[in-house]
């Protein structure tokens, strides 16, 4: 049976209460990679994935996935800043659509407005150059994209009834 594919608010509910998170920053080139602790607390990042073909980009992830006891997916969604959706979002939902199909942890969507500036304005405050920016940036993401979905799930898990 295909994971389900929700927004990260709905899909909380098909988690298990306990289980490390995979977060995902999808780009034309790559993957940047970051894993939750069991407890959901901490995002740290894992790997930059070079995008080569989907199975082979699929194949790398589910390995991830496999080897951290990861039991469900989060993936940035690349939404314009006016709420409207463009080619990236819909690249996101195929990617999500055919990961699916290779899975049964449910994925959720993300709202990653703004996540790669705010990685690339932490990096250049923190004096790192140019070249070891564009190595760690999608990675970076990745963390930062994982962290914000973790939060949100802490305090929706104190608050069920906020979205």
């Amino acid at each position: 049976m295909p994971a389900l594919i929700l927004p990260l608010v709905d899909a909380a509910a098909h988690l298990p209460a306990r289980g490390a998170l995979i977060g995902l920053d999808l780009g034309t080139k790559t993957i940047g990679v970051a894993v939750s602790d069991p407890d959901r607390r901490l995002a740290t990042g894992v790997e930059t994935i070079e995008r080569k073909a989907f199975k082979a980009d699929a194949a790398r992830l589910l390995s991830l996935a496999a080897e951290r006891n990861i039991c469900g997916i989060v993936l940035g969604l690349p939404i314009n800043m006016d709420g409207s959706e463009g080619p990236r979002a819909q690249s996101t939902r195929a990617f999500a659509r055919n990961l699916a199909q290779l899975t049964e942890m449910p994925i959720g969507f993300w709202d990653e407005r703004l996540s790669t500036a705010a990685v690339e304005r932490e990096l250049i405050a923190n004096d790192v150059s140019r070249a070891k920016r564009a190595k760690v940036i999608d990675q970076h993401a990745a963390i930062f994209i994982l962290q914000g979905a973790l939060d949100r799930l802490v305090a929706l898990s104190r608050a069920p009834d906020i979205r």
